[in-house]
């Protein structure tokens, strides 16, 4: 076992301050979303998933935590400039990475909050001795909407930016 993770750390429903780096919600292009936001906040405020939260510097950001992002376009539709376009939910670069290594049910506790919690079911486990089970991610199921990482108790999942090439062969 390379982490164990106290019953205690499990049991504390510790709240998590961030899911990840992501710093734009979906629908927005980093490179020209601070020019085009006007940190309105009317974005965070419609999310019906509440996965959008106004960061320290004013501009909105994805931070799930209890509810994944259903990609539903509230957010979009109410932003009054074009800093978030709902063409370009479709977009979304994030995608679940996991680290095995840091996972509970590989260090021999019984969890499995993340494949309960996968409407894409892109999360399984595989039975492995000694009364442990080893997370697989079906990359191709996964959308990237965050449930994953807001849930687990162990830190073993994270949402990491899939480069250009690999999200074309993911569509």
């Amino acid at each position: 076992m390379q982490q164990m993770t106290s019953r205690r750390a499990f049991l504390s429903a510790r709240i998590r301050q961030e899911a990840g780096p992501i710093a734009r919600p979906p629908g927005a292009i980093d490179h020209s979303f601070p020019q085009l936001c006007t940190r309105c906040g009317d974005c965070a405020e419609v999310c019906p998933e509440d996965v959008i939260a106004i960061g320290a510097d004013g501009f909105p950001r994805f931070q799930p935590t209890d509810d994944p992002c259903t990609f539903c376009g509230d957010c979009a539709q109410t932003c009054p400039t074009d800093a978030l376009n709902i063409d370009r939910l479709s977009d979304w670069p994030w995608r679940a990475a996991l680290k095995p290594e840091s996972c509970l049910s590989m260090n021999g506790v019984s969890c499995r909050i993340c494949q309960d919690n996968c409407e894409q079911n892109a999360i399984r486990f595989t039975l492995l001795t000694g009364g442990r089970a080893e997370p697989r991610l079906d990359a191709a199921l996964c959308n990237g909407c965050g449930i994953c990482p807001g849930l687990c108790p162990a830190d073993a999942i994270a949402l990491e930016r899939q480069p250009e090439a690999q999200m074309e062969a993911l569509q």
